[in-house]
């Protein structure tokens, strides 16, 4: 294998040091399966992506997307921050107002603006959720040593997808929150035939009152006891907040706050709407390179 050059950012991150950390490498034409999947084991962040070609291919480029433990079809964190590093450091254009990745799930477009402030913030354009079977709370208690009461029962537990199935369990409150600990024998037991399997907790009561809920992501069947930002979470919760009208509206435009258990606060923005049955989905954050180096 030849020396491979590679960076590291920081997606969903207000500051260096902070959000979900990627490794993007160029040239993964190079590399068959097994050697993806033993350098992002080797690197051991939530996902690692490689950048098959640097030219284009029906409008994008190819990507693929590694966790410690197997490849994904599409994850957030890792759309955006790969997008970045083809606009900053591949096309040296910094000015460019969209690059668009062929990942497994399909092309995702991700555009670069700075609607929030004066920073630039990228989004990315999210496929339409499907929802799948809603799930017992008694069930999703014993996975997290809750108790019953800790979730908000006015709203389901349900499977949602937007290319990257996930639990979504609505929580009364932010002492809930910051008590959850997974039961790794119960949730083991519990995802071994299901369609979603990494589960994200949330409840509107964030630790920064600058934001509108707060979130925690699960998903040991990755090898990531917990997720610091997850956008293809945010993504699936944004069309459940909306199909469930849980702010009794069909739109939203929020700002969702991850990480802060594991010392890594995450910022997420997130909009959706419900159009004659059919749900957009956008999510955003800032990504910040903060090395790059050779690979050998």
């Amino acid at each position: 294998m030849e020396k491979m050059l590679f960076y590291i950012v920081d997606v969903f991150a207000e500051e260096k040091y902070a959000g979900n950390q990627l490794a993007v490498f160029r040239g993964g034409n190079a590399l068959n399966d097994n050697e993806m999947q033993r350098i992002a084991r080797e690197i051991n962040f939530s996902e690692t992506t490689f950048i098959l070609s640097e030219t284009k291919r029906d409008g994008g480029f190819d990507v693929r997307i590694f966790t410690p433990g197997e490849e994904v079809p599409f994850a957030g964190h890792p759309t955006l921050g790969t997008a970045h590093i083809i606009r900053t450091e591949i096309l040296s254009q910094k000015n460019a107002n969209e690059i668009k990745l062929n990942l497994k799930v399909g092309q995702i477009p991700v555009s670069f603006n700075g609607s929030v402030g004066q920073e630039t913030i990228c989004w990315m354009r999210q496929i339409e959720p499907v929802f799948g079977e809603t799930i017992n709370a008694k069930i999703i208690s014993e996975v997290f040593n809750f108790n019953t009461n800790d979730i908000d029962e006015r709203f389901p537990i349900e499977e949602v997808s937007t290319g990257l199935p996930q639990i979504i369990v609505p929580l009364c409150g932010l002492d809930a929150l910051k008590r959850a600990r997974v039961n790794k024998d119960k949730y083991f037991e519990f995802i071994q035939n299901r369609w979603a399997k990494p589960i994200l907790i949330f409840c509107v009561e964030p630790h920064n009152p600058q934001n509108d809920i707060s979130v925690r992501v699960f998903a040991d069947c990755f090898g990531i006891s917990e997720d610091p930002a997850t956008g293809s979470g945010n993504g699936c919760l944004a069309g459940y907040l909306v199909r469930h009208r849980y702010w009794e509206k069909d739109e939203i435009d929020i700002r969702s706050e991850q990480g802060y258990e594991i010392g890594r606060p995450s910022l997420l923005f997130l909009r959706a709407k419900e159009k004659n049955g059919k749900i957009s989905i956008s999510v955003g954050g800032k990504v910040i390179t903060v090395a790059k180096g050779k690979f050998v």
